[in-house]
């Protein structure tokens, strides 16, 4: 796994989190269909390369859009030079 993928998957967790807010990472864990561990090492970045469908899965149960969570992502990764998420 390269420096950039973990980054990628430390800045994708924080936005998680973030959108997360106060809801408890068990709530949402299940209604994305995922273990709340499953969810925990994402957010943390143990898990930086997480399968579509769980990502879809939490996007989903969080209330965001892939669209919305791919453009933070990429609008992060570009404004610290590297390659955007869809690169």
């Amino acid at each position: 796994m390269t420096r950039w993928e973990r980054e990628r998957g430390e800045r994708l967790g924080a936005l998680l989190r973030e959108a997360r807010g106060e809801r408890s990472m068990v709530a949402i864990a299940a209604a994305a269909g995922v273990s709340a561990e499953t969810l925990r090492k994402i957010e943390t970045g143990r898990a930086p390369t997480p399968a579509f469908f769980t990502v879809a899965a939490l996007a989903a149960a969080l209330g965001m859009s892939l669209d919305e969570l791919a453009v933070l992502c990429a609008d992060q990764d570009t404004a610290q030079g590297g390659r955007a998420l869809t690169a």
